[in-house]
């Protein structure tokens, strides 16, 4: 059931989202070579503490950290450890969210750590783009296909491959809630858009296939075919005038 959201509901999501926000750009600020991926959780991990927030992550289903650090063909999930060291070349992806006055923020990027290829360069770039073709979709009266189609046009037309089996999803209250937000789909088809409903929208896109694979820790989603995978996200408010991004740190 799609759970509408008052002005005084979405101002405290806003509130964790900025927290979440916040703890985003420090954690990849500190992607950097030599860096381990438990070293940027814990950074995380710390800035949503001082807040006054919990990072919603955490424990969640039973994941054990603040963050999911999915590095190169690592789609999504991926655990932080002591033992993984950030490589010159690698492209990281982070997603986590912080929770606070019983409401969540959500929101995830991939960043470069040192000089990247240029073919990792576009695969993120078109990542981040189709983010924000399926934002622009996010009007009242429209449906979750128009977003849907709009991140796999953008993303399949330039050659990448759309993960099908993980979706955007409902926020508010609790981390999940419906209504799902595919990231492939059409248009004026699936659940409409109405003012006071709050979604992440996540493109998790892969340099080649769309075929994905679960690893043995449980968690950690690689593609198929080793090729590189983003992930961009932002949460957002479907308004009377248009979508409001409420993971953007003003």
């Amino acid at each position: 059931m799609v759970v509408l959201k008052t002005a005084r509901e979405i101002d405290l999501i806003r509130k964790a989202c900025i927290i979440s926000a916040e703890a985003l750009q420090l954690a990849g600020e500190a992607v950097k070579p030599g860096v381990t991926t438990y070293e940027i959780d814990k950074i995380a991990y710390d800035y949503i503490k001082k807040q006054g927030a919990e990072p919603n992550f955490l424990h969640l289903y039973g994941f054990p950290a603040t963050a999911c650090i999915s590095i190169n063909d690592e789609v999504i999930h991926g655990i932080p450890s002591k033992k993984r060291v950030i490589k010159e070349g690698d492209i990281v992806s982070i997603d986590l969210g912080a929770k606070v006055d019983g409401y969540n923020g959500d929101n995830a990027a991939t960043f470069a750590a040192g000089n990247i290829s240029e073919a990792a360069k576009r695969l993120c770039d078109t990542t981040e783009e189709s983010l924000y073709k399926g934002i622009e979709k996010a009007v009242a009266g429209g449906r979750i296909g128009d977003i849907a189609s709009a991140v796999q046009t953008h993303c399949e037309e330039r050659g990448y491959g759309v993960v099908r089996e993980y979706t955007g999803h409902g926020v508010g209250a609790k981390l999940h809630e419906d209504p799902s937000v595919p990231n492939f789909g059409t248009p004026g088809r699936g659940v409409r858009l109405l003012p006071g409903m709050v979604i992440a929208i996540e493109p998790m896109i892969t340099q080649g296939n769309r075929a994905i694979r679960q690893m043995p820790d449980g968690w950690t989603v690689k593609t198929r075919d080793g090729k590189l995978a983003a992930h961009f996200e932002h949460t957002v408010a479907i308004t009377a005038n248009g979508p409001q991004i409420l993971t953007k740190i003003r």
